[in-house]
């Protein structure tokens, strides 16, 4: 009989929005979750900071000491405290001394995976960590385990909620990004402080996970290009759909080749212009997509709730009753899958396309002078449009693919011409052909 059996003791570690969904769902179900596991789930201790803020958890639970929690007697630790420390410690210990982790810790795990990872190695024990990109979206597992027979060439997403609120909202009301950033904190969408969203940290986390799992190689945050919203203007949203294409903050990981040969990583997070018919363009709101190529499955789409207290937590729980399906039954999840190492490509030598938007006086060689520069620089032009008389004359470019580093290099010496006034806007161009 499954009641019979000795307990799964969980420690919780933090109880904000998603900690208090996941202890209330093990609570109020225990017979569910006995049922998918075999054995009863038992939350033995809850470590939060400041106790008085949680009259809803049993006070028997409560605890400020989360280090004699973790390496006292249990089996199983969810940490959903985030940032670095004291995560970083308590997941340590956890795992040196034999106890198995579930995590939502998207920054510690693309700083410090590397190092948790060993220590699961070296004690014999899990580390499951869906929640830590795209919510309640099954990605990780899929990249982990289902797609592990395959060759991953690329995996492209809308991984922040917040930016993707932002930008949807201008893209439907023409509002400009201030107007629109303080009509997400308005719902709930944005931080008080939405630095980590805005200007592209979250998403250069979930980037690094992302293409670890993805191409077998060790990538970090530091390693990830990253570029925020806050530049995005109303104009660069009109000359999207201008040109039948949205903007949006993509988590862009793929497998590139370089001048040599060599087979490489490039991971990177910045705005782009996508075509309207590409399916994350009508990805809209705070919800999250990310769009996956392999060699043999194709091409993969996977769309959902990308964060909030019910959907992390239903990750989080899916991650519980996988480990605790593995102590039970004396098994083990994946292990860390680095063999590949690869080298990371810097963004200079990453493959792109630009949109430029140009303003330029309105007298004849204009265009010629314009595209000249483009071939001292080795760069092919795709599209152009000139638009506009006197002081409105404006140039719109679309590039080729070339290095971005040749594209950015171009972009300062067009800069620089006499018959250029400014330039107006620089964005790169995903999702189609070159």
């Amino acid at each position: 009989m499954i009641e019979d059996r000795e307990p799964v003791r969980v420690a919780l570690l933090g109880c904000g929005t998603v900690g208090t969904e996941v202890l209330r769902l093990l609570r109020e179900r225990p017979a569910e979750f006995a049922a998918r596991t075999g054995a009863p789930v038992e939350v033995t201790g809850v470590a939060v900071r400041r106790p008085h803020k949680h009259p809803d958890v049993p006070e028997h639970l409560i605890t400020t000491d989360a280090h004699a929690l973790v390496e006292g007697d249990v089996d199983l630790v969810v940490e959903l405290v985030g940032g670095i420390e004291p995560a970083r410690s308590l997941l340590l210990a956890a795992l040196r001394s034999g106890k198995s982790v579930v995590t939502a810790n998207k920054a510690l795990l693309a700083e410090y995976g590397s190092e948790l990872f060993a220590a699961a190695d070296e004690s014999g024990v899990d580390i499951y960590f869906e929640a830590s990109v795209a919510g309640a979206i099954p990605l990780l597992r899929p990249l982990r385990e289902s797609l592990a027979g395959d060759r991953i060439n690329r995996v492209m997403g809308i991984v922040n909620g917040t930016t993707n609120y932002i930008l949807s909202a201008m893209d439907a009301s023409g509002s400009t990004y201030s107007e629109a950033l303080e009509e997400a904190g308005e719902l709930g969408y944005a931080e008080a402080d939405p630095t980590a969203d805005v200007d592209g940290f979250d998403a250069a986390a979930k980037a690094a996970i992302l293409a670890s799992l993805a191409f077998h190689t060790r990538v970090t945050a530091t390693d990830v290009h990253r570029e925020g919203i806050a530049g995005v203007s109303a104009g660069d949203i009109a000359a999207a759909q201008g040109l039948d294409r949205s903007v949006k903050l993509l988590s862009i990981c793929e497998r590139v080749v370089d001048d040599d040969g060599t087979e490489a990583v490039s991971a990177r997070v910045h705005p782009a212009m996508i075509p309207k018919s590409h399916p994350l363009a009508g990805v809209n709101g705070a919800f999250n997509a990310v769009f996956v190529e392999a060699e043999s499955a194709g091409q993969l789409m996977f769309y959902g709730q990308g964060a909030g207290g019910s959907p992390t937590a239903s990750a989080v729980l899916g991650d519980l009753v996988a480990v605790a399906r593995n102590l039970v039954e004396s098994g083990k999840g994946p292990r860390e899958s680095a063999h590949a190492q690869l080298p990371v490509q810097s963004m200079g030598s990453t493959p792109t396309r630009y949109h430029i938007s140009l303003d330029v006086e309105d007298k004849p060689g204009v265009l010629s002078q314009v595209a000249s520069t483009f071939n001292e620089h080795d760069v092919s032009i795709s599209v152009v449009r000139q638009e506009g008389r006197g002081e409105d004359a404006s140039l719109v470019v679309v590039t080729h693919v070339a290095p971005d580093s040749a594209l950015r290099s171009t972009v300062d010496a067009i800069a620089r011409l006499s018959v250029v006034r400014d330039v107006v806007s620089v964005m790169r161009v995903e999702g189609e052909s070159s």
